[in-house]
């Protein structure tokens, strides 16, 4: 299948940011606040999608008085239903029920994602017309800062590993910053069956198995401000299990 990279878009672009939260309440009004500002300042046309994932610590809550404040033409706050811990295609599919944009940007809640770099995704994918436009950590000037030597070793082992087994095409599998069309994130979500950190990984090799141009933008990570990481023991070991069985079926 070609990508549809060289095709035109119809429909006047807009921007829709999906947030998958658990338990961001005192991160969400300010990542919210700075996007806003961004694209208003940029004068980009856009809405802001937050699907939360059953947070005991208030944070559907938090993010009911950002709807009003900024107005469901620009804030869409939705609980995901069943709730499941971690950031994976279920978030994904319950926010684009809600999206009215023809570009999808999926992001982290947590303040780790410069939200500058949303801008900096959409002037790369007018620049190349790329299906998907993905933050790297591992290109150019990009990086990780805020966290210990062990996390480390471990993201980077991770992608070393995936890179050798999978051959994607893409410097950084397991990021969770990523813009992609609408149709294109549709269509992967079909095929993906992938859940949590492994999802993100299987979103590019599908990707790469589709024919889809992708086009990377170096980032600087930073670990979160608030809260603690959801990254576990439980978390490497499905990992792991999801890199073989992509190794096996690719």
């Amino acid at each position: 299948m070609a990508g549809t990279g060289t095709g035109t878009d119809p429909a006047p672009p807009r921007l829709s940011v999906l947030l998958p939260t658990y338990n961001e309440r005192d991160n969400l009004p300010l990542v919210v606040w700075m996007l806003v500002r961004t694209f208003r300042d940029s004068g980009i046309d856009f809405e802001i999608i937050i699907i939360d994932d059953g947070s005991p610590d208030g944070t559907q809550e938090v993010a009911e008085q950002l709807e009003k404040l900024y107005g469901s033409d620009k804030i869409v706050s939705c609980r995901e239903m069943p709730p499941v811990l971690f950031p994976s295609g279920t978030a994904y599919i319950h926010g684009m029920k809600h999206a009215t944009g023809n570009f999808i940007v999926i992001m982290d809640a947590d303040l780790s994602h410069h939200v500058s770099l949303c801008f900096m995704d959409w002037l790369k994918q007018k620049e190349g017309n790329f299906d998907i436009v993905s933050g790297t950590r591992y290109k150019g000037n990009g990086g990780v800062y805020g966290w210990d030597l062990k996390r480390k070793l471990i993201s980077r082992g991770a992608n070393f590993l995936t890179q050798v087994l999978l051959r994607p095409g893409a410097s950084d599998l397991t990021g969770s910053f990523r813009l992609y069309r609408k149709e294109v994130l549709q269509k992967l979500m079909e095929k993906c069956v992938s859940k949590g950190y492994v999802f993100q990984m299987e979103m590019i090799v599908r990707a790469r198995q589709l024919g889809y141009t992708i086009g990377e933008v170096p980032i600087s990570f930073v670990d979160r401000v608030y809260g603690e990481s959801k990254l576990g023991g439980n978390e490497i070991v499905s990992f792991l299990k999801g890199l073989l069985t992509l190794f096996a079926t690719t």
